[in-house]
């Protein structure tokens, strides 16, 4: 039996506000995946973040493995799995995203497909839905993507010299519940708005503006409006960090998982205040990823 092979895949968020479906940041919590050949497909979860997942092909993973050496044809042998995990499912830090990137990059390995970034992000757009969380998933950083269906273009863009502090809520928030708050359209005029938003919200970003990336990030008119009433600590947390001086706090993703962004060397200042406020929440102070899915 050849030695196990370890794979690790952050967590990470999306949107930052007003970046919907569109900006993507890798986080330092990580999915560890220790692969053997095996007779048959097996999963072992040693997390208890993972204690409800399927222990066969049923699995989010081999999915999402399956799915990508079809794609291309290739057979994929049967695997054995020994997974841990820092990142919370349905709290908005890309669970999913971490599973199907790791899918992907199993098929590549084990199918010997060699694909090249390319064809990784198109099948993790066509799995995921979107590139964000994908993105930042396979490639570290934050991100920026756009799917056009089947097809995904993405840019990687330099990560953000700031301290984040994640506030997880103990209950889940399912992506399709928290779609189903969002508008089913916008007025023309609202979407200009919007975009604009985003747009500065980028370019202060690559400037390295954050006082008024944080103002952009807090101005988002695409979802978060709609979604703050499903996430009784977002708004008590937005004021406490405004009131410390962070830059921005924004929802993780769909979320219920708060986010805020600080300067750098505050992070544990606000983390700590955020624990006296809310004991029944669990905060972390995290940092960027800049590597992506890998072989430690």
């Amino acid at each position: 039996m050849s030695a196990p092979v370890t794979l690790k895949v952050p967590a990470s968020t999306a949107n930052l506000g007003p970046g919907f479906d569109s900006l993507g940041l890798a986080l330092n919590l990580y999915l560890t995946l220790h692969i053997s050949p095996a007779d048959r497909w097996t999963f072992e979860h040693r997390s208890e973040l993972l204690a409800q997942l399927p222990a066969d092909e049923n699995h989010l993973i081999y999915q999402a493995a399956k799915k990508t050496a079809d794609a291309y044809g290739a057979e994929l042998a049967p695997l054995q799995i020994v997974m841990e995990s820092e990142i919370p499912l349905a709290r908005g830090l890309g669970s999913s995203a971490a599973a199907i990137a790791a899918g992907i990059e199993i098929a590549d390995r084990y199918a010997g497909l060699q694909l090249s970034k390319e064809e990784k992000l198109k099948i993790g757009n066509q799995l995921e839905g979107h590139p964000d969380n994908i993105g930042a998933a396979l490639f570290g950083g934050m991100v920026a993507g756009v799917s056009f269906g089947e097809e995904a273009e993405i840019v990687q863009l330099p990560a953000p010299e700031m301290d984040l502090i994640a506030l997880i809520p103990p209950y889940e928030l399912k992506t399709e519940e928290a779609r189903k708050a969002l508008p089913a359209s916008f007025s023309r005029a609202k979407a200009a708005e919007a975009s604009a938003v985003s747009n500065v919200l980028l370019a202060a970003l690559s400037v390295k503006n954050y006082s008024l990336a944080g103002k952009m990030m807090e101005s988002d008119l695409f979802h978060e409006p709609y979604r703050a009433a499903l996430i009784d600590e977002f708004a008590p947390a937005r004021s406490l960090a405004n009131q410390l001086d962070a830059y921005a706090t924004v929802i993780s993703g769909a979320g219920p998982t708060i986010l805020t962004f600080a300067p750098e060397g505050h992070g544990e200042r606000i983390s700590a205040a955020f624990a006296e406020r809310f004991p029944h929440c669990t905060g972390k102070v995290l940092s960027i990823d800049c590597h992506g899915i890998r072989y430690p």
